[in-house]
C-alpha cells in the first residue's frame, strides 16, 4: 500500500501542512518537530510525491553505485567501469545521468540508510557491489528495499554477490563464481605438492568470503587432503588483516608451506610478514591472491591469483542499469576468472 503524506503527518503527530514544509525545506520548523517527521518518514518508508515535486518523475536521472570502500581497488575498477557506461545523452528529455558512488564502510545499516535515500530520489537504478552481509534480518530488509526500488521502475544490479530471490523478479545478478576460482588455487598449489596450507579468509559475514573458503576446501577434499586445525583466520580485505594473519598461522601449522589469502590486498599483506620473519616467497612458503588488481603483476614476486573481470563486469552492469544490455535470461549471470600463475608460488619443498 502506497504511504501518503497524511500517514506521515499522523505518525508523527502533526499536520500534512508540517510535513511538507519540512520535506521542502522551504519555512522554519522546530527541531523537535522536525525530528519526528524525519523518523516518520523513516520508519513509513515514504518516498516524496506528487507533480509540484522534483521528484514526481517515475525515476531521475541518478544512478546510485554502492561501494565497501571506494579506495579499494577492487571497488574502484567497478564504480569507473559503471559510470563509463552511463555517462552520455540518454536520460531523461535526453540529458546526462549522474553516478552517485555511496561508500558504505562495510556496515549493513549504511546499507540500508543509502538504499533509502536512492529511493527517496526515484534513483533510474541502483548497483550494489561486493558481498553481502549475511544476516536474515539485513537481507530480508535488503530485498524489501529492492522490491521496493524496482515497483517504482529502478532497474537494480547486484554485482559480485548471489542472487536474492526475495527481492522479486526484476533484479539482476551479475555474479562471480569465488568458489570455482579458489578451488583452482588450492588445486594449483596441491598440484605443486603442497600439503601444509593455511588460509587467510576474509571477514566470516559475508558471502565472497564463505564462497571462497567452500572453493579451497573442496579442492582439499578432493585430493584426500585434511584441512588442519587453526589453519584458517579471518579478517578484513586489507594489507593489515594479511599481515597479522601470519603470525597466527604460524603458531598453529609452523611448517605450513603455502598461504592461500583472500585477496591480492590481503596476500601483499603476508609476504611482507613473512618476509620479516626471514621467511622467503616462494622458496619457504607460497603465496596466492585473489581478484588480479593492478599492482599484483608488480609485486616481487608478482602474485599468482585468480583473474576476475571487474572491468567488463562493471561496465554490462552500467549497459543493464541504462537499458543499453538486456538483463540475463532468468536474472543471474555467473562471472568466472581466469587462474593467473607468477612467481609467488613454487614447489613444495
Amino acid at each position: 500500500m502506497t504511504v501518503t503524506l497524511s500517514d506521515v503527518a499522523s505518525r508523527a503527530g502533526v499536520s500534512p501542512a508540517t510535513v511538507s514544509r519540512v520535506l521542502n525545506g522551504n519555512y522554519p520548523v522546530a527541531e523537535g518537530t522536525r525530528e519526528r517527521v524525519l523518523r516518520a518518514v523513516d520508519e513509513l518508508d515514504y518516498v516524496l510525491n506528487g507533480p509540484a515535486s522534483s521528484l514526481a518523475a517515475a525515476t531521475s536521472d541518478l544512478v546510485g553505485v554502492l561501494v565497501n570502500d571506494i579506495a579499494d581497488p577492487f571497488f574502484g575498477i567497478i564504480a569507473s567501469a559503471v559510470q563509463s557506461q552511463i555517462g552520455g545523452p540518454g536520460g531523461r528529455a535526453g540529458g546526462e545521468r549522474l553516478a552517485v558512488v555511496c561508500g558504505t564502510g562495510g556496515a549493513p545499516e549504511r546499507e540500508l540508510t543509502y538504499l533509502t535515500l536512492l529511493q527517496r530520489q526515484r534513483a533510474a537504478a541502483v548497483v550494489l557491489t561486493g558481498g553481502a552481509v549475511e544476516d536474515p534480518a539485513h537481507s530480508a530488509a535488503v530485498a524489501d528495499k529492492l522490491r521496493k526500488l524496482g515497483a517504482a521502475g529502478t532497474r537494480v544490479i547486484l554485482l559480485g554477490r548471489p542472487p536474492l530471490p526475495e527481492a522479486g523478479p526484476g533484479v539482476t545478478a551479475l555474479t562471480f563464481d569465488n568458489r570455482s576460482g579458489a578451488r583452482e588455487l588450492t588445486a594449483h598449489l596441491l598440484a605443486l605438492g603442497h600439503r601444509r596450507i593455511g588460509c587467510v579468509a576474509g571477514p566470516p559475514e559475508r558471502t565472497t568470503t564463505r564462497h571462497r573458503l567452500e572453493g579451497h576446501r573442496a579442492a582439499l577434499a578432493e585430493a584426500g587432503i585434511e584441512d588442519l586445525p587453526g589453519a584458517t583466520v579471518h579478517g578484513a580485505y586489507d594489507r593489515a588483516s594479511g599481515f597479522r594473519a601470519v603470525g597466527e598461522l604460524l603458531d598453529h601449522v609452523p611448517d605450513l608451506t603455502a598461504i592461500v589469502a583472500a585477496n591480492d590486498t590481503v596476500a601483499l599483506g603476508a609476504c611482507a610478514a613473512l618476509r620479516e620473519r626471514g621467511l622467503r616467497v616462494p622458496e619457504d612458503v607460497s603465496v596466492t591472491g585473489f581478484d588480479d588488481l593492478p599492482f599484483s603483476a608488480d609485486a616481487l614476486p608478482a602474485l599468482t591469483t585468480v583473474r576476475l573481470p571487474l572491468q567488463a563486469t562493471g561496465a554490462r552492469a552500467g549497459r543493464i542499469a541504462t537499458g543499453r544490455d538486456a538483463a540475463p535470461a532468468g536474472g543471474e549471470e555467473l562471472v568466472g576468472g581466469e587462474l593467473v600463475v607468477r612467481g609467488s608460488t613454487g614447489a613444495a619443498k
